[in-house]
């Protein structure tokens, strides 16, 4: 830890009346900032006899990076010690969190995307089961994967900015909590229309877990430390979504349907109890204002016992100053109310869809993946049902090929993260006249993509040309394997390249994060008529 800073390493905070007399109070422009130690503030005192109850508040700006005051100033007449300081290492930068903090934020994280893309992938399975049960066809069944999917693409548009307000954990545990309550209900419901309606709010619920996951990592890691955690939650995402229908295929051949949903209820509990007792708070502005909030209470207590005032840097930075302080979060200033902010999150992703091609054909792109890997939903129970006579748990054993793929391409993902770079300037070559990129260039995300994406098409035409009853289910079955490899690759290439172009911008993951459910509900309702 270095040692404390001296009064002339402190930042000059020079303050300015405010034009309000009834507020009795002044604000400092400049943020109170140049270097921090990450140590609380001392409570030792000096005796200034000018300041008391009636002085003037002045405000300074609160960063993370802010060096607090480390002597207070008191009547000489107090003779009692003053309050003891708030604890405030709960309120420490999350980009400065321990390794395994982090590591232990995003896994947990991962966990919740991994449930979320399982629930999304185990409704068809049973899908017989409530056929009978409640007199409907297969089509009208199929509808709570669409319900699934509506909720999954518009809850993000009230949550995201919800999240930027209150912070991440509030929303996660809300959320988790609506997921949890309706996943029993789908399992209780005892008609189609009231299984419609849950699976809409279950895919509410869920929706968090897929949306707000990237905002975590952005919390946590710089650009440049991303993409491991980023493979992390994109590997979960697609594992989940194979282990759905795997996992939920056994269970329907051997017991009632609706366990397929109870399964699910333990699942969620779990993560949901996880989250709620091991989750931290993460959104960094939310932080600093629970910092400012703990210090100023601190402030009014200290007041209240006769300590009044703190030493503070004088306008040359190198002098001293009694004032009455308390701290302000120019991000709490700056932010717009929660009902422009949802305004603002519902229009901003059509804003850029039809201004920016980057983000229209990414999203393009990321979509078409996203359909392909629903169509096989319904696409492999047919294929091997029809061409290799498959139950319906050995059908649903085939989409462990997409969670092997999954697990692939994440290990390679983390593998060739130190490659990318070169491999950019190796692709600059081949078009000359463009300069070679550096580290900064968010391009250098699209490099493994160049090699991995062609993988896509590569394993659906395997697919095709192999699945046939002379040739050994297990070929068909790389197919799956190599073209959820391709899927892998754009959605992480998408995610990370669009993160670093428009990090300011955060509604780009609500643009992308729509079009890719509405591809879910596409790419599986295509396909449903033909089961």
């Amino acid at each position: 830890m270095t040692p404390p800073l001296k009064s002339c390493q402190f930042a000059s905070a020079s303050p300015r009346s405010d034009s309000s007399p009834s507020l009795n109070e002044q604000i400092a422009d400049v943020p109170y900032h140049e270097k921090y130690d990450g140590s609380n503030p001392s409570t030792s005192t000096t005796t200034h006899t000018g300041l008391n109850g009636e002085t003037p508040i002045t405000y300074h700006y609160l960063t993370f990076a802010t060096p607090l005051p480390f002597a207070s100033s008191s009547p000489s007449s107090v003779s009692s010690p003053p309050p003891p300081c708030p604890n405030l290492s709960p309120f420490t930068d999350p980009l400065l969190w321990s390794p395994l903090r982090k590591r232990f934020a995003v896994y947990l994280g991962s966990v919740g995307t991994f449930v979320a893309a399982y629930n999304a992938g185990s409704y068809a399975p049973p899908a017989a089961g409530m056929i009978r049960e409640f007199a409907s066809s297969e089509i009208a069944v199929l509808t709570g994967i669409t319900s699934f999917c509506v909720g999954f693409a518009i809850t993000p548009m009230v949550l995201a900015p919800l999240s930027e307000i209150q912070g991440r954990y509030p929303v996660f545990v809300g959320a988790g909590i609506v997921f949890e309550a309706f996943q029993i209900a789908c399992a209780l419901t005892p008609s189609l229309a009231g299984m419609i309606v849950m699976r809409f709010l279950s895919g509410c619920g869920s929706s968090v877990f897929s949306s707000m996951i990237g905002g975590v990592i952005s919390d946590l890691y710089s650009s440049n430390e991303r993409n491991t955690p980023m493979a992390l939650f994109a590997g979960a995402a697609i594992f989940g979504t194979g282990m759905g229908p795997l996992i939920a295929s056994a269970i329907a051949q051997h017991l009632p349907w609706r366990w397929v949903f109870w399964v699910q209820a333990i699942m969620c509990g779990v993560v949901i109890l996880a989250v709620i007792l091991f989750l931290k708070e993460s959104r960094g502005s939310v932080l600093l204002s629970k910092k400012a909030a703990a210090l100023n209470k601190w402030y009014e207590a200290r007041e209240a016992a006769g300590y009044v005032g703190f030493d503070m840097p004088d306008e040359s930075g190198c002098g001293e100053v009694p004032q009455r302080i308390r701290w302000r979060v120019k991000a709490d200033e700056e932010r717009e109310s929660l009902m422009k902010m949802i305004k603002i999150s519902v229009w901003r992703p059509i804003h850029l869809l039809a201004t920016e091609p980057v983000v229209f054909f990414f999203s393009l792109w990321v979509s078409f993946a996203w359909a392909v890997l629903y169509l096989t939903f319904a696409s492999l129970p047919l294929i091997f049902r029809t061409t290799y006579s498959f139950n319906l748990q050995e059908c649903g054993a085939v989409f462990a090929a997409m969670s092997i793929g999954g697990i692939l391409a994440s290990y390679l993902a983390i593998v060739q993260d130190s490659h990318a770079l070169a491999l950019a300037r190796f692709f600059t070559l081949l078009g000359p006249g463009h300069p070679p990129p550096t580290e900064d260039d968010p391009e250098i995300r699209l490099a493994i993509a160049c090699l991995h994406s062609p993988l896509l098409p590569i394993g659906l035409f395997w697919l095709g040309w192999t699945a046939n009853p002379g040739i050994h289910w297990f070929v068909p079955c790389i197919g799956v394997t190599i073209a959820t490899m391709g899927i892998y690759a754009v959605y992480l290439a998408t995610f990370n390249y669009l993160a670093d172009v428009y990090h300011k911008l955060f509604s780009w993951l609500l643009s992308h994060g729509f079009l890719y459910s509405m591809a879910r509900l596409f790419g599986d309702d295509l396909s449903s008529p033909v089961k």
